[in-house]
């Protein structure tokens, strides 16, 4: 499942926007985005991260609507999904919202969001 609105930038004082679906938490660990057409890997920063997809800070961004794979790295484990880049802010980092997560996947990412809420 795929919310467009996830991972969007939002300016407080901007009723124009879209608002996040879900919560997002700040979180870093290492992320690998994988574009599984041109098979090209790129390492970044996971900065945030929700039910519905993540923020990685990278100078090469792939552009908005490629699908990917997400592989995200801490010490307590790994995490991946499909995604799909909903945004980019140019020399600085992609959001993106995760797609078609496995049930086991899913089980990681959602302790890892209930250890960061409490």
């Amino acid at each position: 499942m795929m919310d467009d609105s996830v991972g969007l930038p939002t300016d407080s004082g901007a009723s124009d926007r879209p608002r996040r679906a879900v919560p997002r938490y700040g979180l870093i660990a290492t992320a690998e985005i994988i574009d599984p057409v041109s098979g090209v890997r790129m390492s970044g920063r996971l900065s945030e991260i929700s039910h519905g997809g993540c923020y990685v800070d990278l100078l090469n961004t792939l552009p908005p609507q490629t699908e990917v794979r997400v592989r995200v790295t801490r010490d307590q484990g790994s995490f991946e999904a499909s995604g799909r880049i909903v945004y980019v802010l140019e020399r600085m980092g992609m959001g993106v919202a995760f797609a078609d997560v496995a049930a086991d996947q899913m089980k990681i990412l959602e302790s890892w969001l209930a250890e960061l809420n409490s």
